[in-house]
C-alpha cells in the first residue's frame, strides 16, 4: 500500500493473523467454595490435596493462571498433589467500584481466607502478590507460608523518572474515573503499554513470520485473547496505586498503609518463596527482587523468563512450575 513503510506493513500483517486466527478458549471452571459480590473462590484440587489460596492481580483476568490446556499453572499444582484456590476477583459491579485496597484485602480477602477454617499458604502474582503481603503482614494467623510471583515493591528501582510520569497521566483519567467509578479497560492498556513501549507492535510483527499451524502460535493467541479481555480497576484504587505507588513509591519508602497501618515485609516470620523473573519488563527486577532481601529468610528463585512467561509460557513448568512444588514439599 502506498505510504506504508515494511515494518507497518508487518504489523498490520501480524494484527490481521491474529484476529483471524480460528482459537477459542474453553476450559471450563472448577467449582466455588465460597463467594462474596462478584468474588468467587475456585478449587482446582476438588477439595483434594494441600491447599494453596492463590490471589491474582486485580487489572487482569485471572485466568492467566489457568489458559489452556498444557499452560495452566493450576491444573499442573492439582495434579501434583496441591489444592490450589484461586480467588477470582471478578468484573467490579456498583459495589466493588466504591472499594479501596483495604476493602478488598481486610474485606474480600480476609474473609475469604477465614473461611476455610485452615492456616493456609498463599501464592500471590504481580499486584496480587502485593495484597496477599499485605495480608500476611496483618493476619500472619490465617497464613502459614508465603509465595511471591512476580511481585513489585520498590517502583522507582529500574526506572524512577517513568514511574513518575505514569504517575503523571493520573489527571487526564479523573473524567473517565469521575464517570464510571473505574479506570476503563483501555485507560489500564494505555499505561500498561508505557511500561514497555514498542513491545506492542514488536510482538505482532514477529507473529507475522510466524508458523501459525505450531503450538507456538497458538500460544501467542491465547494470551493475547488473555490480555485483551480486561477488568475495569476501581476508582479509588486507580488512585492510590497511580499516586502512590508509581508517583511516591510508597512501599518501598515504608508509606504504603493498609487499614491504616503500614506494611512492612521486614516483619513477616513465615517462610517466603520469592520468583523474580529476570527478563520482566512490567516488574522489573530491580523492583521485585528487593522482597527477597527485606523479608528474613526468604528463598528467592530468579528464572530468565518474561512477567507472563514465568506462569504460562512455553517454559513456565520448568522454570516456575516444579520449583514452586518443590519448595511447597520440601518447606516447612
Amino acid at each position: 500500500m502506498p505510504g506504508i513503510t515494511q515494518p507497518d506493513a508487518k504489523l498490520l500483517s501480524g494484527i490481521a493473523a491474529y484476529r483471524r486466527y480460528p482459537y477459542s478458549r474453553d476450559l471450563p471452571d472448577p467449582p466455588v467454595i465460597w463467594a462474596e459480590g462478584n468474588t468467587r473462590l475456585l478449587d482446582y484440587g476438588f477439595g483434594a490435596g494441600t491447599p494453596l489460596f492463590v490471589v491474582p492481580s486485580l487489572v487482569n483476568r485471572a485466568y492467566v493462571l489457568d489458559l489452556m490446556e498444557g499452560h495452566s499453572m493450576l491444573r499442573y499444582l492439582a495434579a501434583r498433589g496441591v489444592r490450589p484456590l484461586l480467588l477470582d476477583w471478578g468484573w467490579p459491579g456498583e459495589i466493588e467500584r466504591q472499594f479501596t485496597l483495604t476493602d478488598y484485602i481486610v474485606g474480600r480477602l480476609e474473609r475469604a481466607l477465614m473461611s476455610l477454617n485452615e492456616k493456609m499458604d498463599v501464592a500471590g502474582y504481580c499486584m496480587g502478590g502485593m495484597m496477599a503481603l499485605a495480608c500476611a503482614t496483618r493476619r500472619p494467623d490465617l497464613i502459614r507460608r508465603l509465595c511471591l510471583l512476580a511481585t513489585p515493591w520498590d517502583f522507582h528501582g529500574a526506572d524512577e523518572q517513568g514511574a513518575r510520569k505514569v504517575a503523571g497521566l493520573l489527571p487526564f483519567f479523573e473524567p473517565a474515573l469521575g464517570f464510571a467509578d473505574a479506570m476503563p479497560v483501555d485507560a489500564l492498556q494505555i499505561l500498561f503499554s508505557l511500561l514497555d513501549p514498542g513491545s506492542v507492535a514488536a510482538k505482532y510483527r514477529d507473529f507475522a513470520d510466524s508458523n501459525f499451524a505450531t503450538p507456538r502460535a497458538k500460544l501467542f493467541v491465547a494470551l493475547e485473547d488473555w490480555l485483551n479481555d480486561g477488568i475495569p480497576l476501581a476508582a479509588s484504587v486507580a488512585r492510590e496505586t497511580i499516586k502512590q505507588w508509581y508517583g511516591e513509591n510508597t512501599p518501598a519508602m515504608g508509606n504504603w498503609r493498609i487499614a491504616g497501618l503500614p506494611v512492612r515485609p521486614e516483619t513477616l516470620k513465615m517462610r517466603t518463596f520469592v520468583a523474580v523473573p529476570g527478563n520482566d519488563r512490567i516488574v522489573p527486577p530491580q523492583s521485585a527482587g528487593p522482597l527477597a532481601e527485606i523479608i528474613p529468610g526468604a528463598t528467592l528463585h530468579a528464572p530468565s523468563v518474561g512477567h507472563v512467561g514465568m506462569v504460562a509460557g512455553s517454559k513456565a513448568r520448568a522454570v516456575l512450575w516444579d520449583v514452586l512444588v518443590n519448595w511447597l514439599e520440601e518447606v516447612t
